[in-house]
């Protein structure tokens, strides 16, 4: 049986699977360039899998074409369901579909007199200076006005007119539009409006049908009807991927990651969760990993071809409730990651008086100049220029016919030019290698600003924190971070290149339900709480108990001072005094103080239940060398790191064995990445098969 763990990322889908089948893993021992393959106890083993995202000329769906290749069907061939136990999948279908605005077309149907509420939105100024104002497009097509009304007590003030709606339905129904998002004032708390409105949409024969109480039940409409109107935009593209992969699966257990971390049955994932889909697997690779390795304290760091995502990890998921991703307002909890657009493939460029990384990236095509493209400079030129990545190092899949190693000649010629070009401008002499280590300078700058932003700027102190790298691209600028903000230690995973993809497999089945309160935080308060967190945890097992075995409830509160709109998430207690001191400890370290005077307001209320799922193992590695032999470098290369160019010894990742110590100036090759100790660091290799980067006190 085959257990896959697949992330469809925009330029690569990785693929880790799990097997014990012994005819699949012969045949791929054949092609030891594609496959990596690692042993596991009880007859077991892990394969790792690259492919392109996209290669239309080839297959129609990675994902698919990568299991094909994996268990040896060919294309015509069905998959058998025997086959497969279950498939766990990120994807970024519904990220690029709000990104590039290419969403399913969407009637809004919301109270009379509040058509232009979600155009208007907070009024927020991004660029306090900016005389214009270029508000995103919206994501709904029409708006059809209700007139209806509840109060905020829940009288009724205007009953709804169900002949109106229909024929104005009707109207919109006959131009084409199959998806509406219904947001009612007030329907957070009395939905009936919403229901009955649901009812007609229905019998008029809408497909897709999002409606606010349901997508999310909290106050604040803005909010509310930006969330619906996502579900809306993008559960239709979601679904239809959803079957086109299903349909060439028939009969395999096929499940999706959420914004939030948790796994969910492919039937229930919807488009206000799949927002972070893929980078949500790499946070719970990273955690997982980490705390397997003994680090319990982790800023994770997953730095891709186009953008960097970073998280802070202090013994539970870090969440958000409000977000804004493309544009768009979400309010439904994600993971709180922080993404900047800064890569292996950002544009390098000197505006005539500064440098500049990114945010335009090269992709995959051009690419960066040493793909043999014709592509613009990017940071990987930048550390083809330095020294820290060697074409030979490389997988030789460039040029036309794609089998030709990167082109260190064009990045050294296009760098000369720079650099002469800086010089007529600013007169100052540098020289190529010089002008690349301040591009890296810069890039590495941008991400530890990003890692600032979730810990420094939140009252954490960094430096108690293991940088967990990630990424294709995190080990080349790992130990350049660390210096930048000070931390000591660097955890590196055997499948950090693929970490988003074995985050699939390492995570639980997670469902969350929310619920709007709004009442001050009394004693008296705690059994309505109580009572409402048992009404909300009925669906949320319903949507997992499915699944068989026992659970996990997590109970959390979401509170604010009275007059502020800054919330707090704390655990649920029984007791007051308890809650408030929580929120006080996390306030005081956020915020930088306290106010004793003002009373506590239970703005909502979460309740998440957890399932736990059988995680692959990792094997413990056994060494074979005696402690005083030392590994052996497959030969030494010029790099050029702190100022200066260093004669540095490459060895391959796996020559090392446990309690092997290397000190820095030094490359570590893997088939799935490049590792650059700096001066000044050491790495060493656990019985795990861990590397540890650790800082060497002067």
């Amino acid at each position: 049986m085959l257990k896959v763990f697949a992330d469809r990322g925009g330029t690569f889908t990785d693929i880790v699977a799990l097997t014990n089948n012994q005819v699949i893993i012969d045949r791929l021992l054949r092609y030891p360039e594609r496959f990596l393959i690692v042993s596991l106890p009880n007859q077991q083993w892990i394969i790792v899998y690259k492919l392109l995202s996209e290669n239309p000329e080839q297959y129609q769906d990675a994902a698919i074409q990568g299991i094909r290749d994996i268990i040896g069907f060919s294309d015509n061939e069905p998959i058998h369901p025997e086959a497969i136990e279950v498939i766990k999948m990120g994807t970024t279908v519904a990220t690029n579909a709000l990104l590039e605005r290419k969403g399913d077309r969407v009637v809004l149907i919301i109270t009379k007199g509040f058509k232009d509420a979600l155009r208007i939105g907070y009024q927020n100024r991004p660029n306090i200076f900016a005389r214009q104002i270029i508000l995103p497009t919206m994501l709904y097509e029409q708006v059809v006005e209700i007139n209806e009304r509840y109060d905020a007590h829940g009288n009724e003030l205007i009953p709804v007119d169900i002949k109106q709606v229909k024929k104005e339905l009707e109207v919109f129904y006959n131009t084409g539009i199959r998806s509406c998002a219904i947001v009612f004032m007030h329907s957070d708390r009395y939905p009936n409006h919403e229901q009955q409105i649901a009812k007609i949409a229905q019998e008029i024969g809408f497909t897709q049908i999002s409606v606010s109480h349901q997508v999310s039940p909290l106050m604040k409409l803005v909010s509310r009807g930006d969330t619906t109107v996502v579900d809306a935009y993008l559960t239709p593209i979601l679904r239809r991927y959803v079957n086109q992969v299903a349909s060439q699966l028939p009969g395999v257990k096929l499940m999706f990651m959420k914004s939030d971390g948790g796994l969910v049955a492919a039937e229930q994932f919807q488009g206000k969760d799949s927002i972070l889909s893929g980078p949500a697997g790499g946070i719970v690779g990273a955690v997982q990993t980490s705390k397997r390795a003994g680090f319990d304290s982790v800023i994770t760091f997953d730095m891709g071809g186009t953008s960097t995502d970073v998280a802070h990890f202090k013994g539970e998921y870090e969440r958000q409730l409000d977000s804004e991703i493309a544009g768009a307002r979400m309010r439904v909890p994600v993971l709180a990651i922080n993404t900047i657009a800064a890569g292996g493939g950002s544009v390098l460029f000197f505006d005539g008086s500064s440098y500049r990384v990114g945010p335009q990236s090269a992709g995959s095509n051009p690419g960066p100049a040493c793909y043999r493209r014709g592509g613009l400079l990017t940071v990987t030129d930048a550390n083809v220029m330095l020294g820290k990545i060697h074409p030979q190092y490389f997988p030789s899949i460039f040029g036309i016919d794609g089998n030709l190693p990167l082109d260190k000649d064009a990045v050294i010629q296009q760098f000369t030019q720079l650099a002469q070009d800086i010089q007529a401008a600013t007169l100052n002499h540098c020289t190529p290698e010089e002008v690349a280590a301040g591009f890296i300078a810069i890039a590495v700058e941008n991400m530890a600003n990003a890692i600032k932003k979730i810990s420094l700027q939140r009252g954490y102190d960094v430096t108690q924190y293991v940088l967990c790298c990630f990424g294709g691209a995190g080990g080349q600028v790992a130990c350049l971070i660390a210096d930048t903000l000070g931390i000591k230690k660097i955890f590196l995973h055997p499948y950090a290149g693929v970490l988003s993809a074995y985050g699939m497999g390492l995570a639980d089945v997670r469902a969350i339900r929310e619920g709007g309160v709004e009442q001050h935080l009394t004693q008296a308060l705690i059994p309505k709480l109580q009572e409402l967190m048992e009404y909300l945890e009925t669906p949320a097992r319903n949507e997992i108990d499915k699944l068989h075995s026992e659970v996990k409830i997590v109970r959390k509160v979401n509170l604010k001072y009275e007059g502020t709109n800054s919330t707090l998430t704390v655990n649920f207690a029984d007791n007051v005094v308890l809650m408030r001191q929580e929120f006080e400890h996390e306030h005081k370290s956020r915020y930088g103080f306290i106010q004793l005077e003002k009373t506590l307001i239970v703005e909502s209320v979460s309740v998440e239940v957890i399932q736990k799922m059988d995680t692959p193992e990792e094997p413990l590695i056994i060494r074979t060398r005696s402690l005083d032999e030392a590994p052996v470098s497959v030969e030494t290369v010029r790099m050029f790191t702190a100022d200066r160019w260093h004669d540095t010894p490459v060895y391959r990742r796996e020559d090392l064995q446990p309690e092997d110590i290397i000190n820095g100036p030094a490359i570590v090759v893997e088939k799935i990445s490049i590792i650059v100790v700096e001066p000044n660091w050491q790495v060493r290799l656990t019985e795990r098969n861990h590397l540890i980067l650790q800082l060497i006190n002067k």
